[in-house]
């Protein structure tokens, strides 16, 4: 059993439930590797399965909890499927090279580890201070690489406007106006010039050593995206799946809306495996942002009949 404390994803096998330190708990086995941690009594729980029975994977809704705040649910609910499904495609394709473009410090390669996937990857982030805290993490991974530099449609230097906090919105472009009224923080702490490269001129260094590179291309680099797939030029042929956001209502000025988005890449050749909600308007149920995940088809090392 995980250690008591602040709650866990409330689904899979060998998740648990897990409430507050000093709260009165109750345990139930919901099977033989999955259990519920739970306050006391009175507080209506449901158990719903999720998949085959075989799969032994179990969505458990504190159903008063769920109702008020219904949103923030369905987002951390996405954001666990987004993950699995990432690791599944990844299987699928057999790939060994994962490309991390917008790498913050960090957070989806560790994911990557944690889903099981012990092939090479290559991230990109150009902010100092990020990349600092990057190289910290990958360092003791001798598979984990890290490239202090953003990927764009050309070879130059720009400014980027620097957030404060995680730094996760710093961006290439400007915040939309609809962004700064949404996240007012957009408007960021400075600027800080940093070098931008295309990735087919840094491709062959990414993938050196690989006898035979299967690569994915994960782009999270706030509307930045389709530049950075630009700057893959002919090299796209050797990506066989990618991820990347897509803007149903733009945070950031001269950022692609969701269909120019999904067009170019269908375009390229890839086609859609899961498209999963990241964002959402506070104010309506308007969904902000999305994760689309896509592959080549024909790339796939074995279809469904053969899993």
């Amino acid at each position: 059993m995980p250690r008591l404390g602040l709650a866990t994803e409330p689904m899979g096998p060998g998740a648990a439930v897990v409430a507050r330190r000093g709260q009165r708990l109750s345990v139930h086995g919901l099977d033989d590797r999955t259990w519920v941690v739970q306050r006391g009594q009175g507080r209506r729980r449901t158990v719903r399965r999720m998949g085959p029975a075989r799969s032994r994977t179990h969505l458990v809704v504190d159903e008063v909890a769920a109702r008020d705040g219904l949103h923030q649910q369905q987002l951390q609910l996405a954001s666990y499927m987004a993950a699995e499904h990432v690791g599944s495609v990844l299987h699928d394709l057999g790939i060994n090279c994962v490309l991390d473009v917008g790498a913050n410090v960090g957070q989806f390669g560790q994911r990557l580890r944690r889903a099981g996937y012990t092939g090479r990857i290559v991230s990109f982030e150009p902010l100092p201070h990020l990349a600092k805290q990057l190289h910290e993490r990958a360092d003791p991974d001798p598979e984990w690489h890290v490239m202090a530099y953003a990927l764009g449609d050309e070879d130059t230097e720009a400014e980027m406007t620097v957030v404060d906090g995680a730094g996760k919105t710093s961006s290439l472009l400007q915040a939309s106006e609809f962004g700064t009224s949404w996240l007012p923080r957009l408007d960021g702490v400075g600027k800080e010039t940093v070098r931008i490269r295309r990735l087919e001129d840094v491709f062959d260094d990414a993938v050196d050593g690989l006898d035979e590179p299967r690569v994915f291309l994960k782009m999270d680099t706030q509307g930045y995206d389709l530049r950075t797939f630009a700057g893959a030029g002919g090299r796209i042929e050797d990506v066989l799946g990618l991820q990347s956001e897509l803007a149903s209502i733009p945070i950031y000025d001269q950022m692609p809306r969701m269909p120019e988005a999904l067009a170019t890449y269908e375009e390229a050749g890839f086609e859609t495996t899961g498209i999963f909600p990241i964002s959402r308007d506070r104010d309506t149920p308007r969904v902000i942002e999305f994760d689309v995940v896509m592959i080549r088809a024909d790339a796939v090392l074995k279809g469904p009949a053969a899993r």
